[in-house]
């Protein structure tokens, strides 16, 4: 299968060159030229497959001409090597638990399928490939552990200085090896920006063996659908399933977008987002207005001018009714999202971090209305990851798991840097050559 850019369909590259470019040479996004349809015997039988075996035919649909089946079942392996719940609250209404993974949050799939493709792909280079990565919280953590000490791989990570948590900055910060950090004076659309100016910049891809690992890479967002079906098999009342997804940059929203194209009956998506809330204004108005992002408790949805608003898009032929009739957004404030969290716990003794929350309230609204509904939000990080927020909103302790104890333990370990494409790659030249 070809993948095509997102500012040019004529622009065709192998699923290869997608994966190891990570941005089209125009500044566009991969897509794939078809997505598979998968038959309706796959559905009837989904309730009685594993997690694995899902995931390994949703990937075969896709990659079945360009990764050997056993090299994918070996990927698939790798990449789910732990379990997505569902976690009932009332009835038909649930929370999917994606934060079961080594870093605790569900960037572990897309970094954990992407680090065993690039590096299939990888075998055949013969320089050293430098992944760039901006994060705005767990991205950076689940690219970094994905990656650390894979051969043949640097992976340098730009996140917003005081912008993400203590615990997710130890998470990227510690690691030392392959991994280098770099604590920029901005935002995390600064950061993004960083990344994208440097696939444009001839010098540099001439030097470098550049690609990305956040969710403008194709590789990142195929694995993210695994779970939507996941869900979608464990659920009793199949009928009007409804997503609430927390979103930021809008890769998690767009893989379900995806999954509901290969065939999953999904009957609506929930685009539930803080008050960075630029694309359901643009549900509400046919108007995209991204704009310097707004700090908040929910900080790893803190984007400005979300990248996959392009995928979402394309995959609608920039019909905005159509897109409408399949996505609904809300936006909450910092205040709601914090009730939230302590309403639940209060109701439901279920601790939900910010991003969760902020799901958890998308769904709830969206169900005043259409009542006869199956809502699922997704869980997308460990509550423990946002320690100061959760305790002050639920007023309790929260217990770190062991995994996150030893990151807590290491020192940080950064590189100051400000906002400017000169800074940024004139660092790159001088770290990445020594």
């Amino acid at each position: 299968m070809k993948y095509y850019s997102t500012n040019n369909p004529n622009h065709k590259v192998s699923l290869k060159e997608a994966v190891l470019k990570g941005l089209a040479p125009d500044n566009g996004l991969y897509m794939p030229e078809a997505i598979p349809v998968l038959p309706q015997a796959f559905f009837d039988t989904l309730h009685t497959k594993s997690f694995q075996e899902i995931a390994l035919e949703v990937a075969h649909a896709f990659l079945k001409d360009d990764v050997p089946t056993a090299e994918l079942k070996r990927i698939i392996e790798h990449t789910i090597s732990f379990d997505a719940p569902l976690v009932e609250f009332a009835k038909n209404v649930f929370a999917l638990e994606l934060f079961h993974g080594p870093t605790l949050a569900f960037k572990d799939f897309g970094a954990r399928f992407m680090s065993q493709l690039l590096g299939y792909f990888a075998k055949e280079e013969k320089r050293e490939i430098v992944i760039l990565v901006a994060t705005s919280g767990d991205t950076g953590s689940a690219v970094a552990n994905g990656f650390l000490g894979v051969p043949g791989t640097k992976v340098v990570v730009l996140y917003p200085s005081g912008k993400v948590s203590d615990i997710q900055e130890k998470q990227f910060t510690t690691l030392g090896q392959n991994i280098t950090a770099l604590e920029v004076d901005g935002s995390f659309d600064d950061c993004q920006r960083l990344v994208k100016e440097a696939f444009l910049d001839e010098e540099l891809k001439t030097k470098f063996f550049l690609t990305s690992a956040n969710s403008i890479n194709i590789a990142r967002l195929i694995p993210q659908s695994f779970y939507y079906f996941y869900a979608w098999s464990r659920l009793k009342e199949k009928n009007k399933v409804v997503f609430s997804v927390p979103s930021g940059n809008f890769g998690n929203l767009t893989a379900g977008l995806i999954a509901k194209r290969m065939g999953l009956p999904i009957r609506h998506f929930i685009a539930s987002t803080n008050i960075n809330d630029i694309v359901p204004e643009y549900l509400q108005t046919n108007k995209f207005n991204p704009r310097p992002s707004k700090v908040t408790v929910s900080n790893a949805m803190d984007v400005g001018n979300p990248s996959n608003f392009a995928r979402m898009l394309d995959l609608y032929q920039n019909d905005f009714e159509k897109l409408k009739a399949d996505v609904s957004g809300f936006d909450f404030s910092d205040e709601e999202t914090q009730t939230a969290m302590r309403d639940v716990f209060t109701n439901n003794k279920y601790v939900l971090d910010p991003h969760g929350a902020v799901g958890y309230l998308g769904l709830k609204k969206y169900l005043e209305v259409n009542i006869n509904s199956t809502g699922v939000f997704l869980e997308t990080a460990h509550p423990a990851k946002f320690l100061e927020v959760v305790e002050e909103a639920v007023n309790i302790s929260i217990d770190l798991p062991d995994r996150l104890k030893i990151f807590i333990k290491n020192k940080k370990q950064t590189i100051l840097l400000d906002k400017s494409f000169t800074s940024f790659k004139a660092m790159l030249q001088k770290s990445l050559t020594n």
